[in-house]
């Protein structure tokens, strides 16, 4: 079997095909005109027969020449796509989303890898509810608020639910906890810096406690889910973000009462900026985790 010709040189072919110029080769290929002849002529040598006429102004394809013309532009554009297709494949997509979420999304993305070695993720958590995509990097993100204007395309994950939680211990008393008027005896915890979401259920309860503000605040839902589900007190937290607790018994709601805030969260990117394949079917499939709580 005649061995095949060597690729650089097939490259120089086409580049000095396309210019019908052994100086416009050379500075496309930034290497001298000299090494773009030799290259050539080494090509020629190697197949047995001239690819190219040389005329006193330029040069010219030989019959030989144009044949292979196309087979190898097709080659290389082969190769030019099959490098573009598999380097998206592998690219990592960049998400981000608040911290309050985390609590559900970090064990999605680890199912996700699992299911999808071959689309990384790269996760960037922060205090902002938000994102600007114009000025931020990122492929996709996961917002908490009301629905997203315009700017961006946007799919529903679920809605804010609040609800209290705390440990199975805990349920069981002393003191009681056994109707929404127990919680006067309980150590309230906050998710957030301010008493907003307990103020929020409290008055769907159609309940006053005088021991809201003395309660414990925490900076992310996650630390008080956690120290709820140690005894340490009573906590509310969005039932939405804590099914994996409560199938776990981690945590139990001493009430069945479960108020919507009206805010929710979704899954966003840029309107309008193509998203490959991956990122759609990486935020489908979290659509579809969120329906199958």
């Amino acid at each position: 079997m005649k061995r095949l010709p060597p690729l650089p040189a097939l490259h120089t072919f086409l580049i000095t095909a396309q210019c019908c110029n052994f100086t416009r080769a050379a500075e496309q290929l930034h290497i001298t005109q000299g090494a773009v002849s030799r290259q050539i002529a080494g090509l020629e040598d190697h197949l047995g027969y001239e690819l190219f006429i040389r005329l006193a102004r330029g040069l010219e394809l030989t019959a030989e020449g144009r044949e292979w013309l196309p087979r190898v532009e097709k080659i290389f554009g082969l190769i030019s796509e099959a490098t573009e297709q598999i380097g998206r494949k592998r690219q990592t997509l960049q998400l981000k989303a608040p911290s309050c979420v985390m609590r559900w999304l970090v064990p999605r993305l680890l199912q996700w890898q699992k299911e999808r070695p071959d689309v990384p993720v790269k996760l960037t958590t922060t205090l902002a509810h938000g994102v600007d995509f114009q000025r931020e990097q990122f492929d996709a993100a996961v917002i908490y608020g009301t629905p997203p204007d315009n700017s961006s395309t946007a799919l529903h994950l679920f809605d804010e639910q609040l609800t209290p939680v705390c440990s199975p211990a805990l349920l069981k008393g002393p003191p009681a906890l056994s109707e929404p008027a127990d919680l006067q005896q309980h150590l309230l915890l906050h998710p957030t810096r301010d008493t907003q979401d307990w103020t929020v259920w409290l008055t769907a309860a159609e309940l006053q406690l005088n021991n809201v503000n003395t309660g414990q605040h925490f900076e992310t839902l996650d630390q008080a889910m956690s120290m709820a589900s140690h005894g340490t007190g009573v906590a509310i937290g969005d039932w939405s973000l804590i099914g994996d607790d409560l199938c776990a018994g981690r945590l139990v709601m001493p009430f069945e009462l479960k108020v919507k805030t009206g805010l929710g969260y979704y899954v966003v990117m840029p309107q309008g900026a193509g998203a490959s394949p991956q990122l759609e079917e990486l935020m489908i499939w979290l659509v579809e985790q969120a329906h199958t709580r």
